[in-house]
């Protein structure tokens, strides 16, 4: 099976990233972190949350009900 990530969310904060990341998981969808900040100061980039394109529509289901 081939994975096609899709961004649901994208941030500058890496809590609220990893905060979404897990509660997607626990709702079973799987998500993960592309993380482009610059690794120096952590100020610069942005953070994105991604998921298997057939679970998109859960994803932005579970962000809106969360209000994120």
């Amino acid at each position: 099976m081939e994975n096609n990530w899709v961004k649901v969310f994208t941030t500058d904060n890496a809590y609220s990233a990893e905060i979404l990341k897990q509660g997607l998981i626990e709702n079973e969808i799987p998500a993960v972190v592309l993380n482009k900040q610059d690794s120096s100061y952590g100020t610069f980039g942005v953070l994105t949350v991604m998921v298997n394109a057939e679970d998109e529509e859960k994803a932005k289901v579970y962000i809106e009900e969360n209000e994120l």
